[in-house]
């Protein structure tokens, strides 16, 4: 007599028309058809998200391969029997009830099939020969079956993953090209309107630029990314034509001391009201020494008799450190920001990009001292939009410094803070 496999659960488990459909599916398979066991499995972690199955349960399913001797899935007898307790074993020790649940959840996802026997137990019983007559267990048939679908769906979901690579590497190459144009244009003093047309002045684009990343999610889908890129792309050419066109409008005179003229009236007063230039190779006159590199630049523009009495020493707190807390600060810098030196000089472009007076920046670096009140100008672009007046915000910050009331510290703190819960976030999504 053939013996009858099983089509329904034991006990209280129900079945579904789904359960139905994989076992129909698995019965449909040309006997000839084989599969590698552990090709199809990776294709089934890629297509994970597709599946509706989590990294949990693909380790009970791992497990339940294993206990197939074979590398190649062929033939009837695809039936694993494993106990519970062996199974939980090859799966890291998981929880017997943990354990049921991702069953289950293989099982509604149709990658594999119960073959219950009578009493529930797992076992398999053999003939007078010694050769396996019927199992009851789990049915790997279904990963045959479906093994050309599972791989469809994995080269979908790395396609899926290019494309959305493509489109962040494009948003932080327009980032990157326009914040360090617009400080491009504020230092050159080039003029954003031409014909009478086009933006105010730069912290117009600035603004413009800042409330476009603002709506980039935190996580964020490609379809969700792309009208950013397109948007970033897009002022990134209009800017680019701003300095072109500056360019090209210039009358150069061959005569080199003509030249020199030039260029120093094209900095000595731009549009923008600007920060003095920053003079390298210079002991500072209020006695800064820059931890990497000895001393650092002397501000150009102070006058000499009245100048601020600063800070005279670099806080403790590692460039490093400031980096990893307030990564933006960067995209605003010539070469980089390598030492202490070129984060001031950075500061002082980035804080007129956040529309913060020379008058309120001075007084940040009175109360504050140079290197702190750099560090504040870089948090302060960390945070964006969540500072809605970034110039009364540091003034509030100097007025809390000159009543000893205010430390760096806990804001770079914070911010680190929340760029980890960042990560995880995005790592559990």
């Amino acid at each position: 007599m053939e013996p009858h496999r099983s089509t329904t659960p034991f006990g209280r488990r129900s079945l579904t028309l789904a359960h139905v459909a994989s076992q129909a599916a698995a019965r449909a398979r040309p006997p000839e058809k084989f599969a590698h066991k552990w090709n199809v499995f990776r294709a089934i972690c890629a297509a994970r998200s597709r599946l509706g199955v989590s990294e949990r349960a693909l380790a009970v399913l791992d497990a339940l391969l294993t206990f197939h001797p074979e590398t190649i899935l062929a033939g009837e007898d695809l039936v694993v029997f494993p106990s519970n307790r062996q199974l939980s074993l090859r799966a890291h020790g998981m929880a017997p009830a943990t354990l049921r649940r991702h069953l289950a959840v293989l099982v509604d996802a149709g990658l594999i099939v119960r073959r219950d026997s009578p009493n529930g137990k797992r076992y398999a019983r053999k003939d007078g020969a010694g050769e396996v007559e019927i199992a009851f267990g789990f049915d790997l048939s279904p990963l045959v079956a479906r093994a050309e679908e599972f791989e469809t769906l994995a080269e979908a979901v790395r396609a899926e993953e290019r494309a959305l690579k493509r489109v962040r590497e494009r948003i932080t190459i327009c980032r990157r090209d326009i914040a360090k144009m617009i400080v491009t244009g504020l230092e050159e003093g080039v003029p954003t309107r031409i014909g009478g047309q086009g933006p105010a002045d730069w912290i117009a684009i600035n603004d413009m630029f800042r409330a476009i990343v603002c709506r980039i999610p935190r996580t964020a889908t490609r379809a969700e990314l792309e009208p950013v890129a397109d948007e970033l792309a897009l002022l990134s050419a209009e800017v680019l034509n701003l300095l072109e066109t500056h360019i090209n409008s210039q009358k150069i005179s061959a005569n080199e001391s003509q030249t020199e003229r030039h260029i120093q009236n094209s900095n000595s007063k731009p549009s923008i009201d600007l920060e003095p230039s920053l003079q390298e190779g210079r002991d500072d006159d209020f006695g800064l020494v820059d931890q990497d590199n000895g001393a650092l630049p002397r501000d150009e523009g102070a006058d000499e008799a009245n100048a601020p009495k600063l800070a005279t020493t670099i806080k403790a707190y590692p460039l490093g450190m400031v980096l990893e807390a307030c990564p933006d600060i960067v995209d605003y810098a010539k070469q980089g920001v390598n030492s202490w030196r070129d984060l001031i000089a950075t500061a002082g472009l980035a804080r007129a990009a956040l529309g913060i007076s020379a008058d309120a920046w001075r007084e940040a670096q009175e109360t504050m001292g140079i290197p702190d009140a750099a560090v504040m100008i870089a948090a302060i672009l960390q945070k964006g939009e969540a500072i809605g007046s970034p110039g009364g915000y540091l003034r509030a910050l100097s007025a809390k410094a000159r009543a000893k009331e205010f430390s760096i510290g806990p804001a770079l703190m914070a911010l680190l803070r929340g760029k980890l819960a960042k990560g995880r976030r995005e790592a559990v999504g």
